[in-house]
């Protein structure tokens, strides 16, 4: 990369970061639920679509999720894997609820939007928005509207599942992944460089989040094993949460503030209809799993994976289900999502 290049990339990081903290705390002082990740992602979001030049460096973000998915993965336990055996009726209910989802907002977008059949399918896509993009552009469909569609569905639900989670007496007060005491440095250093090593075999396995889950997955075992014991320190999970936040925001940048308008409607009535298909959803399963509601939703809502998954774990959910949950959701779009375009979709 050119020096320019790179000081710009630099520079802009070091904007995002700022817009972001400025966020953080005006959310805090507003008593936002987890205002260390929603008050960045409002404050970038609306400083992206004023033009500013944000952006995340690739090695910071990369930075961020490994810190995340350590501070995840101290969530395990020995007895973590008590549930397993009850997770497959959450999987057959999320089907459902993906199917659902998938069918009422194709024919919102059809109906009320003027979106053709094809577009109306990607844009209502829970999730997976690079198979989403991709199979856009092959079949040479408006990637633009698409896009702003969904990244309206990741920022609102963002935003919306914490506030839904308060309503069902989840108390965001204290947003902390572990009371435990703060690894040993030693240890911490030595589970980077395994989640740098785990990562990077994901991410040639093409896995959603390789660092992420990498990470999660060395610290998991390392837990779970007793091999490490301990929480990764607040002073580093607060500016990763920080971080998170502002790579929502960073969607919107490039996006003309009437590409935003004129699909803010579209994106905010299937992002209501996914909101409402989760929470029946997640109810009954809740019950029958003994887990409370807010903890499913997480694991449910059809937002970003990594930014789920760490809403989840500030629930003090339980880390393999809320991940599994997510990681199914994106398998079974792989296959729903071709399935609903119809046999035109090339293999």
């Amino acid at each position: 990369m050119p020096a320019s290049a790179s000081l710009n990339v630099t520079m802009a990081t070091l904007l995002t970061i700022l817009v972001g903290l400025c966020g953080a705390v005006v959310a805090y002082l507003l008593s936002f639920p987890a205002w260390v990740l929603l008050g960045p992602a409002l404050a970038t979001s609306i400083a992206s679509l004023s033009g500013l030049p944000l952006a995340i460096a690739p090695p910071v973000r990369d930075i961020g999720f490994i810190v995340l998915g350590l501070g995840i993965g101290a969530g395990f336990d020995p007895q973590a894997g008590g549930v397993l055996l009850r997770w497959p009726l959450a999987f057959v209910v999320l089907v459902g609820a993906l199917v659902v989802t998938m069918i009422l907002c194709r024919t919102v977008l059809v109906r009320g939007f003027g979106f053709d059949s094809r577009s109306a399918t990607l844009a209502a896509a829970p999730g997976h928005l690079s198979f989403v993009l991709g199979l856009a552009t092959d079949l040479n469909i408006d990637v633009a509207r698409i896009t702003v569609v969904q990244s309206i569905r990741l920022l609102f639900l963002t935003i919306s599942v914490p506030f839904i989670a308060v309503a069902m007496g989840y108390d965001f007060s204290d947003l902390v992944l572990s009371g435990d005491a703060p690894l040993p440095m030693i240890s911490l250093a030595g589970l980077v460089v395994a989640s740098i090593c785990v990562g990077l075999l994901f991410s040639r396995l093409r896995f959603p989040a390789p660092l992420l889950l990498g990470a999660m997955m060395v610290s998991a075992l390392g837990h779970v094993t007793e091999v490490t014991s301990g929480a990764v320190p607040e002073m580093l999970l607060t500016p990763a949460f920080l971080i998170l936040g502002t790579m929502i925001g960073t969607r919107f940048v490039g996006m003309t503030r009437h590409q935003f308008a004129s699909s803010l409607l579209a994106g905010l009535s299937t992002t209501l209809v996914a909101v409402i298909i989760t929470t029946i959803a997640a109810i009954p399963v809740a019950a029958a799993l003994g887990m409370p509601a807010a903890h499913v939703l997480a694991a449910f809502a059809p937002g970003g994976l990594e930014t789920m998954i760490a809403l989840g774990a500030t629930m003090a959910a339980s880390p393999g289900f809320v991940a599994a949950c997510h990681v199914a959701r994106l398998m079974i779009l792989i296959v729903l999502i071709p399935l609903m375009l119809g046999r035109r979709v090339r293999a």
